[in-house]
C-alpha cells in the first residue's frame, strides 16, 4: 500500500496528455494501465517526442491499456427494473486481486458504482449494500466491509476510491453504519467486535493531531473553536490538481487563493463535488473554501462512529475506551445542537470556522440528524417544515436551494438523500411525507427507466422528462447507489 503513484513517475508524459485534452474525459488517463515498465515508457516518450510526425494520442493508445477505463451497459431486452437491476449487480462485480496502474488491490470483490465508475468507493458502498440486502446478496456486502476493513488496516482509512491518487484522502465515514446493515441482516453481534480495531483506527484518522490544537485552530480534519470545542471539516494530504479533473482544476485555479486545490480535494471527501454548499459567494468555485467549514453530516456520522465504538467497546468488555467513547458522542451531540442548529432558520446548517457562525448554504445535509436520531421532536418538526417546502419536488428531494450548473445544486436529486430522507422522516413519525419522498424519487428513476432503459447517478427533481446534468461529466448509466436506494425505497 506504500506503492509511489505511478502518475508522479510519468508525471512529465501525464501532464502533456491532459493538457493536450485528448481525452473527452480526464480521469481515462487516470485509469489506463502501463502495458510496459514505466521507466521505458518514459524513455520512450523522451526520445519521440520532438521527433516529426510525432502524435501523442497514438503514443499513449500504444503503450498503455485503457479496455477497463469505462463500463457501458448494453441490453437488447427491457426486462422489468428489478429483474434489470439483479442483472447489474453481476455486471457491476470487479476483483482486483493485484494492483493495476492505479487500481489498489482488494481482498475481496466488489460492486463498482458503474459508468466512468470502475473502482471501489467508500460512500457508494453503503448505499449499494442497501439494495444487496434487498437482494439477500449477504456475502457481497460482508465482501464490502471486509475490503473497507482492509484499506483501514493498511493504509489507515477507507479511500475515496479505490485507487492511489486518491490515498490523499477518504470519504464520509460510514463504515460503522455497514456494521449497523450487517446486524441488521444477520442479528450477529460479533460484527461489532470483530472489527473494534478497525473502527478505532478509523476513528483515530479522523481525529489526528486533535493534541495538538490551540483554541480557533485547525489540523487535518480537526477543528478546535475559539470556546474549545472540537469539530471535523473535510480535508486532503495534498494541494495540486487532482489527476482526475487535472486541466479542470488549473484552468479553475486562476485567480485564487494558495489552497485552492485542497479545498477542491476537500470537497471531494464530503462527496459533494460540487456545490455552492462550498463557495464563500454561494456562486463560483473559485471562492471555494471548504477548509473553512465544519460541516453537520461529517459530524453527525463520527458522532455515530463514538456511540459504535463504545458498543464494540462493551461487548468486549474494555470498560475505560467504552466509558472514553460514551463521554467523547455524549460531548459531540452537544456540539452538534451547539454549533449545527441554526436558530434563525429553525434548520441544520454548516458552521464557518473563521466567522464563528453558520453558513448561509441550505442544503440537504440537515437531515443527517434525524437519520441518526439526534434531533428533539420539536427540531425534526422544523426540518421537516423546511425539507416540505424548500427540498422536495416532484422528482424527489434536491440537495441545495441554489442552482449554479454544480451537480450537487438544484435541481439535481441523488439516491443517498431520498433513502437519509425517508429514514429521517420515518423515525420522527412523519410517515406521510417520507411515503411522499419515496413515491416521487421512485417514479423519477421508473421514468427514466421506462424512456432510456438505464439507471442513473442522478436525477432532475424539477423536470422529470429531463436527465439531470452540471458538473464536470456527463451523467452516467449503472448505477450502484441508484439501484440499491430504489430496492431498499421500494421494500419499505
Amino acid at each position: 500500500m506504500n506503492k509511489q503513484l505511478y502518475i508522479k513517475e510519468i508525471q512529465a508524459l501525464f501532464d502533456d496528455v491532459q493538457r493536450a485534452q485528448i481525452f473527452e474525459d480526464q480521469k481515462m488517463m487516470t485509469d489506463a494501465v502501463p502495458m510496459f515498465p514505466v521507466s521505458e515508457i518514459n524513455a520512450e516518450y523522451d526520445k519521440k517526442k520532438s521527433s516529426e510526425g510525432f502524435d501523442l494520442k497514438d503514443f499513449v493508445m500504444a503503450n498503455f491499456d485503457f479496455l477497463e477505463a469505462k463500463i457501458s451497459i448494453q441490453r437488447e431486452d427491457h426486462l422489468p427494473i428489478e429483474q434489470h437491476i439483479e442483472k447489474l449487480w453481476d455486471e457491476l462485480t470487479r476483483t482486483a486481486y493485484e494492483e493495476k496502474g492505479t487500481l489498489l488491490k482488494l481482498p475481496k470483490p466488489y460492486i463498482v458504482p458503474g459508468g466512468r465508475f470502475n473502482e471501489f468507493f467508500y460512500w457508494d458502498s453503503y448505499f449499494i449494500m442497501l439494495g444487496l440486502q434487498v437482494s439477500g446478496r449477504t456475502e457481497m456486502m460482508e465482501n464490502i466491509v471486509e475490503n473497507c476493513s482492509y484499506l483501514i488496516q493498511n493504509v489507515g482509512f477507507v479511500p475515496n476510491a479505490s485507487r492511489t491518487h486518491f490515498l490523499s484522502r477518504s470519504q464520509p465515514p460510514y463504515f460503522s453504519l455497514m456494521l449497523d446493515l450487517l446486524f441488521e441482516t444477520n442479528n450477529d453481534e460479533k460484527i461489532y467486535t470483530q472489527y473494534h480495531d478497525t473502527l478505532e483506527k478509523e476513528y483515530a484518522f479522523w481525529m489526528n493531531g486533535e493534541e495538538w490544537l490551540d483554541n480557533d485552530s485547525t489540523v487535518e480534519r480537526v477543528a478546535k473553536t475559539k470556546n474549545g470545542d472540537i469539530l471535523n471539516r473535510y480535508y486532503d494530504a495534498e494541494n495540486a490538481p487532482r489527476p482526475e479533473s487535472y486541466l479542470i482544476d488549473i484552468e479553475d485555479s486562476e485567480n485564487t487563493g494558495e489552497e485552492f486545490y485542497r479545498n477542491i480535494r476537500s470537497a471531494c471527501e464530503s462527496g459533494w463535488d460540487f456545490s455552492s454548499r462550498w463557495f464563500a459567494d454561494g456562486e463560483h468555485i473559485q471562492t471555494i473554501e471548504t477548509l473553512n467549514i465544519a460541516e453537520v453530516d461529517l459530524n453527525s456520522l463520527l458522532w455515530h462512529l463514538e456511540k459504535t465504538l463504545a458498543q464494540s467497546s462493551a461487548l468486549l468488555n474494555l470498560t475505560e475506551k467504552e466509558n472514553y467513547f460514551t463521554e467523547r458522542a455524549a460531548r459531540r451531540r452537544q456540539m452538534i445542537n451547539i454549533y449545527f442548529w441554526d436558530e434563525n432558520t429553525e434548520c441544520y446548517k454548516d458552521y464557518h470556522l473563521k466567522k464563528h457562525k453558520n453558513t448561509p448554504s441550505e442544503h440537504i445535509a440537515a437531515l443527517y440528524p434525524l437519520f441518526l436520531g439526534l434531533a428533539d421532536q420539536a427540531q425534526a418538526e422544523s426540518v421537516a417544515k423546511n425539507i416540505t417546502e424548500k427540498f422536495l419536488y416532484q422528482g424527489g428531494l434536491v440537495t441545495t436551494t441554489k442552482k449554479t450548473g454544480q451537480q450537487w445544486d438544484l435541481p439535481n436529486a441523488w439516491a443517498p438523500y431520498q433513502w437519509l430522507g425517508f429514514k429521517a422522516m420515518k423515525n420522527y413519525g412523519f410517515d406521510e411525507l417520507a411515503t411522499e419522498i419515496k413515491n416521487n424519487w421512485c417514479g423519477n428513476v421508473e421514468r427514466v427507466y421506462s424512456n432510456t432503459g438505464k439507471l442513473m447517478e442522478k436525477y432532475n427533481a424539477l423536470d422529470t422528462e429531463t436527465i439531470a446534468g452540471g458538473g464536470e461529466y456527463p451523467n452516467q448509466d449503472g448505477f450502484g447507489w441508484t439501484n440499491g436506494v430504489y430496492l431498499k425505497l421500494k421494500q419499505n
